[in-house]
């Protein structure tokens, strides 16, 4: 089986599952694939992945980006990529390249700046770290729980909040 963006979008959704079983459900419907295809695009990700002729980018499996350009963390200078995917409109997937090409990072981002939201509007799978923590000045960032997950702690109104991430994509907010 080729692998491609649809390969890819569903190998995302395994590790959201951990957080929104019932979004990814809903998603898999959406997308006419099954929980087998789901597993299988996973384990074909992870072989790419371990594989010593693993591509040192997503390019030749997602095709061109939408941005290519670089960026300055501290001193260094690093790579840019992101890919625009069919399941999250108006959000990008974003790869941050070490000096080497090492992959530093990789996780959603919302193209230009973050958009601040009120409390309503934080719907899994419509916002980011960045639109998170631009709407909640004070946010605390969080390690997540698993590879891939994050976490920000924030407050609204009297209480304290939880918004937890996949891949930098908002999966559910719990109090805490």
């Amino acid at each position: 089986m080729r692998f491609g963006v649809r390969q890819f979008e569903l190998s995302l959704m395994h590790r959201m599952r951990d957080l929104n079983p019932a979004r990814v459900e809903d998603a898999l419907r959406d997308m006419g694939a099954t929980r087998a295809e789901l597993r299988a695009a996973h384990a074909q990700w992870t072989r790419i992945l371990h594989s010593p002729r693993a591509p040192k980018t997503l390019r030749p499996l997602l095709g061109r980006p939408a941005y290519e350009g670089t960026t300055a963390v501290g001193s260094l200078t690093c790579g840019v990529s992101r890919w625009a995917l069919p399941s999250w409109p108006g959000l990008e997937f974003e790869v941050l390249y070490g000096p080497g090409g090492e992959t530093w990072n990789q996780w959603f981002v919302r193209p230009g700046d973050p958009r601040a939201l009120p409390f309503a509007e934080l719907e899994p799978w419509s916002c980011v770290v960045a639109d998170v923590a631009a709407s909640f000045p004070g946010a605390v960032h969080q390690e997540g729980q698993a590879p891939h997950h994050w976490a920000l702690d924030f407050g609204h109104g009297r209480a304290t909040y939880r918004a937890r991430f996949v891949y930098g994509l908002c999966q559910r907010i719990d109090p805490v």
